[in-house]
């Protein structure tokens, strides 16, 4: 996999196009795909921020796989989640992983072992600032 650095030009396109943290992102970015382009998870998430193919969709992304395209809609999903959840970082998080109606539904966190573990991950390389 590469690291991170091979996509920071994209990565600080967008985080200073859409106002959102790099290192969050980045965060997001390697509990999601782990730096890799063509991952694609068991329930098609696509590419390095691991798109969904309804959010893909809604965002207008043309190649999940492309990474300019796919960091540029992670950022956007993201900073709307952020924006829904008034800025509370686990609370999008938890929206990024599960998706926001479930968030809703439980008032907060889910209790998801997924969704729980994954918060966890992204909030500790968030705090070791992924390289």
């Amino acid at each position: 996999g590469k690291s991170s650095s091979f996509y920071d030009k994209h990565i600080m396109n967008a985080c200073q196009r859409h106002g959102l943290d790099q290192k969050l992102v980045k965060a997001v970015m390697k509990a999601e795909s782990g730096f890799d382009p063509r991952a694609v998870s068991p329930k098609g998430a696509a590419g390095l921020m691991q798109l969904m193919p309804g959010t893909s969709k809604d965002l207008g992304v043309g190649d999940p796989f492309d990474p300019a395209e796919n960091i540029d809609a992670g950022v956007r999903y993201l900073k709307t989640l952020l924006k829904r959840f008034n800025n509370n970082v686990p609370l999008a998080l938890a929206a990024y992983n599960a998706g926001p109606e479930a968030v809703q539904e439980y008032g907060g966190i889910p209790p998801y072992n997924e969704t729980q573990t994954y918060i966890r991950r992204v909030l500790d390389f968030y705090a070791s600032s992924v390289r």
